[in-house]
């Protein structure tokens, strides 16, 4: 069975992180790594990993600095082991369940890589933000119209990898523009890409969820800078 790595970008989940720690531990793919970055939280999320989660994963690397997103996956994925590489926010929004359906066309040597999306999937999905589907829906078809794929959810966490392709590219981007920036690298390879439909239990901002509409303005950046000017 091929080995899978599984990063956790990690940034102020206290509430969340044993539990997706527990969730992940019982992904249903036998042979695997857990590998958690944690991104500077000051929430007491580190003092719970140190004080006993440490021990439930494979890897737990601590950035001595604030830098988001990007940065974390760009230190899990170059500490990663497995032949396919998956990111897993710790929020909870996303069920690691639902993980070996996400890794299956890679597994049949279909796919080189798989996205999961939110919007073609027939399981579960909460209803919140009318402003955010709208806005994952202008960012999707922008990031096709230059990449000339055919995504439905461009945005989502769930983004599965063989590993030599995700290793073979420099992530530059810090934050949440490495979604963009990661797809737009992927498409100029020529890679098989696929994508499977997946549940999505969103998060309200009460709930925790720090993605904003500044956010959304560096992602059109992302997309226009690594389409067309990188």
């Amino acid at each position: 069975m091929k080995k899978l790595s599984i990063i956790v970008p990690c940034y102020n989940e206290v509430d969340t992180v044993e539990e997706i720690i527990q969730a992940v531990k019982n992904c249903p793919h036998e042979n695997k790594e857990i590998i958690i970055v944690d991104d500077f939280s000051v929430d007491g999320t580190r003092d719970k990993l140190k004080n006993g989660l440490e021990t439930l994963v494979d890897k737990v690397i601590y950035h001595d600095q604030n830098m988001g997103k990007g940065a974390a996956l760009r230190t899990g994925i170059k500490a990663a082991t497995g032949d396919i590489v998956i990111v897993q926010d710790a929020d909870l929004e996303y069920d690691p369940q639902e993980i070996p359906i996400v890794i299956q066309p890679i597994l049949d040597g279909k796919a080189d890589v798989v996205y999961g999306s939110r919007f073609a999937g027939s399981g579960p999905h909460r209803v919140l933000f009318f402003w955010h589907m709208i806005g994952n829906t202008f960012l999707t078809t922008l990031s096709n119209m230059l990449t000339n794929l055919t995504l439905t959810d461009m945005e989502t966490c769930y983004k599965a990898f063989r590993s030599e392709i995700i290793k073979s590219i420099e992530i530059k981007e810090n934050r949440f523009g490495f979604e963009p920036e990661v797809t737009a690298k992927i498409a100029k390879t020529k890679c098989k890409i696929y994508e499977v439909g997946i549940s999505y239990y969103g998060r309200t901002y009460e709930e925790g969820k720090k993605i904003n509409w500044r956010d959304g303005l560096s992602a059109i950046r992302c997309i226009l800078k690594y389409n067309l000017f990188s």
